[in-house]
Formats: C-alpha cells, structure tokens, sequence
C-alpha cells in the first residue's frame, strides 16, 4: 500500500520465482514485527497532532488568506493521508496478515499514493509560488490570488487522483504463501506493470518535482544576489527548508524504487542483492513516514506566524 507496495510486506511479492533463485527472507519480516510497529505508532500519534495543529492555525487564525496559506493547508491534509493508513500499517506489521479486507485494502492503498502525489505536487507548487513572488514579483501580483491558489489546489489533486488510479485498480487481498496480504496483483503477473508503476512514482514524485525546485531555487538565488533583503530571505526560509526535507526523506525510497525496477527487469538477479533491496525498502518506506510528521515540526520552528499562534 506504498511505493514500495506496503510496509512489511515488500518482501512478500519480491521473490521472483522466474529467476529461479531460493533466498531466506525470514529476517526481514522478523525485523518488520518488532521495530516498525513501534515507530509507526508514534509516527501516527505526532503526525496526526501535528498536521491537524496547522490545519487549525490556518482556518481559525489566519483564515486562509494568501496563496501560500492555501497550499500549506493542502499539503496538511496530504500529510494526514499519510498518518490514516499508518494504524493499519502496525496491525500489518505485527500479524504479517490484511484482516480488513478487500475493499479497506484498495481504499488505504489508494489513499496512500493521492497522499504521496498530492505531498510532492504542493511542495512543487510552493516552490513555483516563491519564485513567482520573489523573481517575477510584477506578474505575480495578478495570478498570487486565493482563488487561483484554490483553483491549482484541485487541479493537483485531479492530477493525484488519476496518477493514483492504477493502485486502486492493482492493489486487493489476496492469499499469498497462506497468509492473506494487501499486495499489487498485475496482470498475468506481468513484472511490466510494476515496473510502470515504480517508474510513475519516480517520474511524477520526485523528479519532476526535484527539477522543477532547482529551477526554481536557482533563479530564486540569483535573484536575492542582485537584490539582497531581508524580507525576501524570512518570505522563502520556511518553503526552502520544507523542500529540503522533502529531498532527504524522498530520494532514498525512490533510488530503492528503481533499483527494484532494474531487478523486475533482471539486470539485478542475484540473491544477495535481492535480500539487501527488500530491507533497504523496509528502511526506505519507513524514512518516507517520517516525513510526514516533519513539516509541522518546521512551520512551529521556522515559520514565525505558526509561532505566533501556537
């Protein structure tokens, strides 16, 4: 139910018998049990305080004024989806068993990756946004309205939505070695498909996005160096350390991503590495959680308003 198709589980549907290679997972979901149920407890209980903290600044106190406070509530809520499935990702983790079934399997799933688009999306866009306000400051005036700030937050959801369809479709309860498992079931067990979709999250998660924010920080340097004002500094401090943490917490999981990629397509085929790719996913995914608690952290610590009414 992830990138890296459900924590805890990654192990389960990566043991490609056409490679007709034997290797003991047995350590991986044994790890899975004891560590991952802990730190996802927690991560639930600090991300959901967190982010409905500033879903709460935002619409009380602030009252959703700017653009930026538009995207900022957006990426919130694309957060929260996040912290939703992480309670049933400590039942996974415990019992390695999907008792919620079918329709729960495809719901959490699918909210997971509208959550992981959307996250990436709004982060992209703030930084679109500060480059509008800082560089091109003049045109920015008529297009930084709330109104296009609500109108761009439901395209990029749109665009989350669909980019999310192909799990909604894939991902259902099977039986899997006698257990029963939320896994992506493709067609014909077709590694093509998987393949396509570990390059999806690739592409529109993270280096698209990573494209579009060194453009757009390149020119927002450039643009301080010639016109060096403290005002300007404060106005992208918070959007540039959001994105920052963003990069550290998402590159692992999509490297690991196409590395799992390459072993689908057989260039990686060997057994020790198999081994080492399903724990580096456990470890990828988990750090990819984390990122979800993080951003209220920074707007507490960083963002002087948020501060102010905290």
């Amino acid at each position: 139910m992830s990138p890296t198709a459900s924590s805890s589980a990654a192990y389960e549907y990566s043991f490609y018998p056409e490679l007709d290679i034997s290797c003991d997972f047995e350590n991986i979901p044994a790890f899975a049990s004891t560590f991952f149920p802990v730190l996802y407890s927690l991560l639930f209980m600090i991300g959901l305080v967190g982010n409905a903290l500033v879903i709460w600044v935002l619409t009380v106190f602030k009252k959703v004024r700017a653009m930026t406070d538009v995207y900022l509530l957006n990426l919130a809520i694309a957060d929260l989806l996040f912290v939703f499935s992480l309670p049933f990702l400590v039942q996974y983790s415990i019992v390695s068993q999907w008792t919620f079934g079918n329709a729960m399997c495809k719901i959490i799933s699918s909210a997971y990756f509208i959550g992981f688009y959307s996250s990436a999306f709004f982060i992209t866009i703030m930084s679109v946004d500060r480059y509008l306000a800082i560089v091109r400051s003049v045109y920015a005036l008529r297009v930084r309205t709330t109104a296009h700030g609500v109108i761009t937050s439901l395209v990029l959801w749109v665009v989350a939505i669909l980019a999310s369809t192909p799990d909604l479709i894939f991902f259902q309860e099977m039986n899997y070695h006698n257990q029963t498992k939320c896994i992506p079931h493709y067609p014909d067990s077709n590694n093509g498909w998987k393949t396509f979709s570990n390059f999806e999250v690739n592409a529109l998660g993270w280096l698209i996005p990573v494209g579009v924010l060194i453009f757009c920080y390149y020119s927002i340097l450039k643009n301080l160096q010639k016109c060096q004002t403290q005002k300007k500094y404060k106005a992208m401090k918070l959007v540039f350390i959001v994105v920052i943490v963003f990069f550290l917490f998402w590159t692992p999981v999509n490297i690991v991503l196409f590395l799992d990629s390459l072993r689908n397509m057989y260039i990686i085929d060997d057994c020790h590495t198999s081994q080492r790719l399903d724990l580096a996913m456990e470890l990828a995914e988990a750090l990819s959680f984390v990122h979800c608690c993080l951003n209220p952290i920074i707007y507490a610590f960083v963002g002087e308003k948020f501060k102010k009414h905290l």
